[in-house]
């Protein structure tokens, strides 16, 4: 009888094709194209506060921030953006509303790129053409940034309310305006509250358009509600190959922002996994504190940056085909757990020594990726009672 392997499966490295978008350049980082999907955040401080802003943009920089957009609706706030621009370690966008003399100060000031909100913006349509020449002239992209609260009167009279529709005229009105100065070196986003229309608006400007698409849920709300509304739009819309950067937008500090952020990108495999814990919610069937276990072997392996995943189960309904397709996984029940090491058992040990035992494993595992000179791939580890 021949033997049936039940190691880990081969899984698609990725869900979708990317969408063909031109490439521009933020700084130091390129989006659209052919280059990985970025993280944003925003800063919360004042502008004009140059040490508190710059302080919190080296906590997202540390957090795996990309791209930093700082908000600038007075003249103490352009007068602090060269120095911001200077010695912030990430590419900063000045985010500018109602004064487009703010738009010239942001780009005078060496910003990596300027985000302009038409909508809240008076007669900007005139200041087109001078805009274009100017961020022409320092290299600096432009990235359009139409909201539903904020869109221009007229397409409110025209649609009624912000539909998809109305979202995307907006933006690509803007967008030809540009064109006609020949610059194309734009971004475009077309934020709603609701994910639904969101959604839809963003699929209707992907087949309208080859610009780089900044995707993002405006005012998604508190934690919990916004991490839900961002990862379902966001999922919907990356499967599909649609987005070349992100914004998740908490009521939250940034860096929540972009811990949320990272994990949809690498939960899509857009991003290297890192350390991924996977663990059962628990029910009556389990013979193990799952709650425990999880915890302390998350403990055990904080800051362990190659790609694991930990599979914590508390079963043996689900537990033992969890642990097979982990890199890393246990078994447990009746007191014992059986450790499995890329989908075979290697031993059984007392529950009491499942977490050290786990530890140690994913140590050697650790190890001899690195050495192998692992970079990248599909992480695993599994606890299963």
């Amino acid at each position: 009888m021949t033997a049936i392997s039940l190691g880990m499966p081969s899984v698609p490295t990725k869900v979708a094709e990317r969408r063909k978008s031109r490439q521009i350049q933020v700084g130091t980082v390129a989006v659209g194209g052919d280059a990985p999907v970025s993280v944003q955040s925003m800063t919360t401080t004042r502008t004009s506060d140059i040490g508190a802003t710059l302080q919190q943009i080296a906590e997202l920089t540390a957090s795996g921030c990309q791209i930093v957009r700082v908000a600038c609706p007075t003249q103490d706030d352009a007068d602090a953006l060269p120095v911001i621009a200077r010695k912030s370690q990430i590419p900063v966008i000045a985010d500018i509303h109602f004064q487009p003399k703010y738009v010239f100060a942001a780009i005078e000031a060496g910003c990596a790129a300027v985000r302009v909100n038409p909508g809240n913006i008076k007669q900007f349509d005139d200041k087109v053409k001078e805009i274009a020449q100017a961020a022409k002239e320092h290299g600096t992209p432009i990235r359009i940034g139409v909201n539903a609260g904020s869109l221009d009167r007229r397409l409110l009279q025209k649609y009624g309310k912000a539909t998809p529709e109305a979202l995307v005229e907006s933006a690509l009105w803007e967008a030809s305006l540009f064109e006609e100065h020949d610059f194309r070196d734009i971004k475009i986003s077309v934020k709603h509250n609701d994910p639904v229309v969101m959604i839809e608006a963003y699929r209707q400007l992907a087949e309208q358009c080859d610009y780089p698409l900044h995707l993002g849920v405006t005012e998604a709300g508190p934690a919990f509600q916004g991490t839900i509304k961002s990862a379902v739009a966001f999922g919907a819309l990356l499967s599909q190959g649609i987005g070349d950067t992100i914004r998740v937008s908490l009521s939250a500090p940034p860096v929540e922002e972009i811990k949320v952020g990272i994990k949809i990108l690498e939960s899509l495999n857009l991003r290297q996994r890192t350390l991924e814990i996977v663990s059962c919610p628990s029910c009556g069937r389990a013979q193990v504190d799952v709650y425990k276990l999880a915890e302390e072997v998350t403990a055990g392996l904080t800051g362990m940056d190659v790609p694991l995943r930990v599979a914590v189960m508390g079963c043996v309904v689900n537990g033992p085909g969890e642990a097979r397709e982990a890199d890393l996984g246990v078994a447990s029940g009746n007191g014992k757990g059986q450790i499995f090491v890329k989908g075979e058992v290697i031993k059984t040990v007392p529950e009491s020594k499942i977490v050290e035992t786990l530890i140690e494993e994913a140590m050697k595992l650790a190890a001899q990726m690195e050495a192998d000179g692992v970079v990248s791939g599909e992480p695993s580890v599994s606890v299963a009672g």
